[in-house]
């Protein structure tokens, strides 16, 4: 787009610049702390846990915005906002992309851990029950939802295939309440990193800017117009998020938020548009 100009658009304006530095800065300090020092003082402290776990900390709310995973993690976040943070920056200003960058990583944060509170809630509901009443059917259904997310799965799995066999016999309820136990403890303590609900929110902002620029995915390299690729891309965010696949590692209703939280803060601001930031 001419708007932008060649020299203009590429371009860090401060904001943008200040979040990739930060990011780079806190990955390394990760890397440094976790690879080469072996202590987990990064992630206990400054990710982000379920408020039902005894890991929580309320400032991981906006730490954990700066941490990232790995290095395709980061590259790929602070490729976005590259890429999208800088053209709204330039259009809104530096207090205002600010502001909607600390909105929208917020909101990301507390969708997430509102659809945490009431999984976990459910999931500590029925360890309650199994716990009284043990039995094969309720172990298969707790299994079933969240054992995927315990490093002891195939172990629980191998399990749950003997007990099927032999559904009455006592001899399992002991090892079924240690492993339901573990699959608390493993829901629970799941560290949550990054910038993408920030930077789902700067996609659902350009889209709601320019609707009409096309987009293009690195692995689907067909240009789709920001107004039909970002309600697509939202629709598949759900989906998974919903889903809840096993190999599926990413916080999809954190995307969600910041996409909600990005979409409510354009509309209010256009309906605002000449007040000053």
């Amino acid at each position: 787009m001419s708007f932008f100009g060649s020299g203009r658009g590429l371009a860090l304006p401060p904001v943008v610049k200040n979040i990739i530095i930060i990011n780079v800065v806190v990955f390394a300090a990760t890397w440094l702390t976790s690879d080469v020092m072996g202590t987990d003082f990064m992630w206990r402290h400054f990710a982000l846990f379920s408020v039902k776990s005894p890991l929580f900390e309320p400032h991981q709310i906006i730490t954990h915005i700066f941490m990232h995973a790995n290095f395709a993690h980061i590259f790929f976040n602070m490729f976005g906002v590259f890429m999208f943070g800088r053209i709204l920056e330039q259009l809104w200003g530096s207090r205002k992309m600010m502001i909607f960058y600390t909105v929208t990583g917020l909101g990301a944060a507390l969708i997430h851990l509102t659809v945490n509170y009431f999984q976990m809630s459910q999931l500590m509901k029925m360890a309650s029950e199994f716990n009284n009443t043990p039995g094969y059917t309720l172990f298969h259904e707790i299994v079933t939802k969240y054992g995927s997310r315990t490093g002891q799965y195939d172990q629980i799995m191998s399990f749950m295939q003997q007990w099927f066999y032999k559904p009455d016999d006592p001899s399992f309820i002991t090892a079924g309440k240690n492993y339901v136990a573990e699959i608390i403890y493993g829901n629970l303590n799941i560290p949550t990193v990054g910038a993408s609900g920030a930077v789902f929110g700067l996609l659902i902002a350009f889209a709601m800017m320019f609707p009409d620029v096309e987009l293009m995915l690195i692995f689907l390299p067909i240009p789709i117009k920001a107004k039909y690729f970002v309600p697509f891309y939202a629709l598949l965010e759900l989906f998974f998020g919903v889903a809840g696949f096993r190999w599926d590692n990413v916080a999809h209703f954190a995307h969600l938020g910041g996409a909600l939280f990005g979409f409510l803060l354009v509309k209010w601001w256009k309906r605002n548009q000449f007040r000053i930031y």
